[in-house]
């Protein structure tokens, strides 16, 4: 039972025990009692979050971590059971949406994941995971490196040997998550650093090449940059433009997100562009917010602001600039997700839907419960593939319930989570960025080149 002031009426000992040893959280910008003093503890947010979902635990809601979170302001240590309920949260901000009394929960959680990360001594196992992890995934270069590995791997047939014989599942469930969330590579010029508007020019943008999106997903940049100069729009690309930080400030690793942070600045800066245009949700999400990450820092403070206010998804200019390329037809129906990032962090949902909408010929259906996540969430289904999986079979399923034949969405994670999920289940389903589906439109392709093929029973 759940008391709407206090919680559940069991909080676990260890957390909410008598004040012992030393307190949670240090002087080094703890979370904001102000904040999580904010919550009412209402519970409009248990519906829309992804762990909640899973496990109907209170200490699993943004309620629950909210409480846990003031028992350290209030002097209580920090305790392991209190670090696995932080670790728990996917940071998808769907609570921050739900929330009637506008709790700023993101900053409460990546305020106590900072705590964490600096003052908590994990496992053995937990920390080589982690290391290995950050040093990979925020180096593009390093990424592009297991490309020709991953190709092979792909070409040899032993991926198909593999799932036949559940051997990564033997091998642990990381790497089978790993192993299960590759995509089909394929090969794609690296794009150029300058490339010109077509017709008159009405801005001039800058592209962040991502991470992720650059190694695995370079057909997505190409067309973001396509679309951009189409659009009006010269397009410059910084060359060695690094990570954003991303999957850093999420994790806790606030001084490497600031070391990251302060090189995209710099950039970008020397690029001298109207505005950095992103098409991950996660990235663009942690961009906007370079003013609270960099805020302490004398030198970059003031630059950090001025950039963020810079920073675009990719569909919000293209909006704000409205269309002048035409758009041809594109007869295909096609579900549209949601990335968390993209609709709860940066409150963009109408945008991708409008440049969906105003392409020919081309049906958009809703997928149920969209406000939970799919189990992605940066690195999220890494670090805990097994319920990162159960939220990719629920959203997939959803997704196959629609009947299209494409699933749309603004952000590699969910790109690869879903799609990973839908092979689980033995469902057929393309999968595209929403650039790659409005680049389709303006070039005239057929939707058989973004993978969607029409049904079976029309052959």
């Amino acid at each position: 039972m759940v008391d709407a002031t206090r919680g559940t009426h069991d909080d676990p000992p260890d957390v909410l025990g008598p004040i012992a040893g030393t307190p949670a959280f240090d002087d080094d910008r703890p979370p904001s009692a102000a904040v999580a003093g904010d919550c009412v503890h209402c519970g409009f947010c248990l519906t829309t979050c992804p762990t909640y979902a899973l496990w109907g635990e209170e200490a699993d809601s943004p309620r629950g971590r909210i409480y846990l979170i003031q028992a350290g302001l209030d002097g209580e240590p920090m305790s392991a059971s209190m670090v696995r309920h932080v670790d728990r949260c996917l940071g998808c901000m769907a609570c921050v949406t739900a929330c009637p009394s506008g709790v700023r929960y993101d900053r409460l959680i990546e305020d106590t994941r900072a705590q964490v990360e600096r003052r908590f001594d994990r496992t053995p196992r937990q920390r080589a995971l982690r290391a290995a992890i950050f040093a990979l995934f925020p180096y593009p270069r390093r990424l592009r490196l297991l490309r020709g590995p991953l190709r092979a791997y792909q070409a040899s047939g032993l991926r198909r040997l593999a799932a036949r014989t559940g051997l990564m599942e033997r091998l642990g469930p990381t790497l089978a998550t790993l192993e299960s969330l590759a995509p089909r590579l394929r090969t794609v010029p690296r794009p150029p650093r300058l490339v010109p508007a077509v017709g008159a020019r009405r801005a001039v943008v800058g592209v962040l090449t991502g991470c992720v999106q650059s190694a695995f997903f370079p057909e997505v940049n190409s067309a973001t940059i396509r679309i951009l100069a189409a659009e009006g729009c010269e397009v410059v690309v910084p060359p060695a433009q690094g990570c954003c930080g991303a999957l850093s400030v999420h994790n806790g690793r606030r001084a490497e997100a600031q070391r990251f942070a302060r090189r995209i600045v710099d950039t970008f800066a020397r690029a001298g562009v109207d505005h950095v245009v992103v098409n991950a949700a996660g990235c663009g999400s942690a961009m906007k917010e370079y003013a609270d990450l960099l805020r302490d820092d004398p030198a970059y403070a003031a630059p950090a602001a001025a950039f963020a206010a810079r920073v675009r998804d990719l569909s919000q200019l293209l909006v704000e600039l409205g269309p002048v390329a035409t758009r041809y037809p594109l007869p295909v129906t096609v579900a549209y997700h949601d990335a968390c990032h993209l609709a709860h962090a940066q409150g963009i949902r109408a945008q991708p839907r409008e440049l969906l909408a105003g392409i020919p010929e081309l049906t958009v259906r809703e997928i149920a419960d969209p406000e939970i996540c799919c189990g992605s969430a940066g690195v999220w289904n890494v670090l805990h593939p097994e319920p990162a999986a159960e939220l990719g079979e629920r959203k997939a399923r959803n997704v196959l319930a629609t009947g299209a034949r494409l699933l749309v969405t603004a952000n590699p994670g969910c790109l690869m989570q879903v799609a990973a999920a839908v092979r689980r289940l033995g469902g057929e389903v393309a999968t595209a960025h929403t650039a790659q589906v409005l680049d389709a439109s303006l070039r005239g392709l057929d939707p058989a080149a973004l993978g969607a093929q029409p049904p079976r029973s029309s052959r």
